[in-house]
């Protein structure tokens, strides 16, 4: 069984963490979740590590949430709810330079996550999407504040009211991506630019990455708290129920026909 993350540190000090369920464009179950936390966790505490680089294997970056996984939800002893939980904990205290190398799709977590990288390269493939009132849901990733912080408040609201598709270009000119590259050089521009940041003390990049995290943590943890009481009362509302349904009929949803009168 191929292993959910593929892990590469290099003589630089540049870990390559690469999201690797390809069969499933790379969309996060239990599995995934806890093997990326663990990842970080380990490189966060690893004196050789000064950044990271997160890219997604096959050809995309990730899906999002791979939606056959809720079925393995069970108890935890971790004290969190779920492996997503346990992941935004980790990933909103991850204080080494965090960077992203995506192409393919980049859906939902696959997109909310980089927000939360220092520097973004995408490839000219990349399609981001923030599906979540498509889906009759509420953001998550704490991108209801992550967002507006990265692109300001007019352009965060109509990205993620709208939830269409965000191309390269787009992805750019908005400010999610630092820089567009071909899909063939987009993973070797990241790692050059994060051998770049390795080249510079470990302890100042840390204290200098802890004022960004200071900063943003009340937005953050306020809006990670809020996303999950409107996931609460959306997830099997008659409005989710029916994008599902439309899902699964292969047809657009209709969600007028839930208005009252």
């Amino acid at each position: 069984m191929e292993l959910p993350i593929q892990k590469e540190l290099d003589a630089e000090g540049v870990l390559l963490v690469t999201l690797n369920r390809p069969e499933k464009k790379n969309a996060f179950n239990e599995t995934q979740w806890d093997a990326t936390t663990q990842a970080l966790r380990e490189a966060r505490e690893d004196p050789r590590v000064a950044a990271v680089v997160i890219t997604g294997a096959g050809g995309d970056f990730s899906a999002g949430v791979d939606l056959g996984s809720f079925g393995e939800l069970a108890p935890r002893k971790d004290g969190y709810e779920s492996g997503y939980d346990a992941f935004m904990a980790t990933l909103i205290d991850f204080d080494k330079p965090l960077l992203a190398a995506v192409q393919g799709v980049g859906i939902g977590i696959g997109c909310t996550l980089l927000f939360h990288c220092d520097v973004v390269y995408v490839g000219e493939s990349v399609r981001l999407r923030l599906p979540f009132t498509a889906l009759g849901l509420v953001p998550e990733g704490a991108s209801s504040y992550m967002l507006e912080a990265v692109v300001g408040a007019r352009q965060a609201a109509e990205l993620l009211l709208v939830s269409e598709w965000i191309d390269a270009r787009r992805a750019v000119e908005v400010g999610i991506a630092t820089r567009a590259f071909s899909d063939e050089q987009v993973l070797d521009a990241a790692l050059a630019r994060a051998r770049e940041i390795a080249q510079l003390p470990v302890g100042a990049l840390q204290a200098t990455k802890r004022t960004f995290l200071a900063a943003r943590r009340a937005g953050v943890e306020a809006a990670l708290r809020e996303e999950r009481k409107g996931m609460a009362h959306q997830v099997g509302s008659a409005e989710n129920r029916e994008a599902i349904q439309a899902f699964l009929e292969k047809r657009p949803p209709d969600f007028r026909k839930l208005r009252s009168a």
